[in-house]
């Protein structure tokens, strides 16, 4: 039975994912930043904080030896909201935010790197549309940010893990009905959780570094 880790999994659309990969009969592995935050059954939940090297460091010694063979880089954050720019986007909220969705993607896959290998593994980075150079319609800017670094760390982690047999994908999720997407948002997140199932069973080497929508369709770096 192949096992799947998924970060962030116990509301929106890692939540989703883990209860979609539950169905499809998969070992389902998730993260969240305390006990307390619930999330589906029937997964086995670890504790790790993406803001937190040494919990991530700490989650991964209590799988070594465990293979993984798909990590799902989804938790992360959008604080910036409605920020101005005349006097918003304080430093403090851009270190936190470039800590989860970038550093601690980064430290995660590096963590489970030998999980991986023992596969071998497929990585699979949700980042956002909102990343992509070709789409600037300006706001935002701390999380576009983030989603930008991430798509470019997505971009050269599958050129440097290929000779390995890792492949690695970055999605976009869709405009998601979430507590960060909001209500008014496209999709739900079990319509998009299935579509990025698919993306994900579709992944391999002769695909890495592609950058995808939840639904298939090819977006611009």
């Amino acid at each position: 039975m192949q096992t799947i880790l998924i970060t962030g999994a116990n509301r929106g659309i890692g939540a989703a994912l883990a209860d979609a990969a539950l169905l499809r009969g998969l070992t389902v592995i998730g993260t969240r930043r305390d006990a307390s935050r619930g999330g589906p059954s029937g997964v086995h939940w670890e504790q790790a904080d993406m803001a937190d090297p040494a919990s991530i460091r700490a989650m991964a010694a209590r799988l070594d030896g465990r293979p993984v063979d798909l990590l799902v880089c989804n938790a992360g954050i959008y604080p910036d909201k409605g920020q101005a720019l005349a006097d918003g986007y304080p430093p403090a909220m851009w270190a936190e935010t470039f800590a989860v969705n970038v550093t601690g993607v980064f430290l995660t896959v590096q963590a489970l790197l030998p999980n991986l290998r023992s596969g071998p593994g497929r990585i699979a980075i949700l980042s956002s549309q909102m990343g992509s150079d070709a789409r600037a319609p300006g706001g935002s800017y701390v999380y576009r940010a983030s989603k930008a670094a991430v798509l470019n760390l997505g971009r050269n982690l599958a050129a440097d893990l290929a000779a390995e047999g890792l492949a690695v994908g970055i999605y976009h999720p869709g405009w998601v009905r979430t507590d960060m997407g909001g209500s008014a948002a496209d999709i739900p997140a079990r319509e998009a959780a299935a579509g990025l199932m698919d993306r994900f069973d579709a992944l391999s080497t002769d695909r890495t570094g592609v950058f995808e929508t939840w639904d298939g369709r090819a977006l611009p770096f």
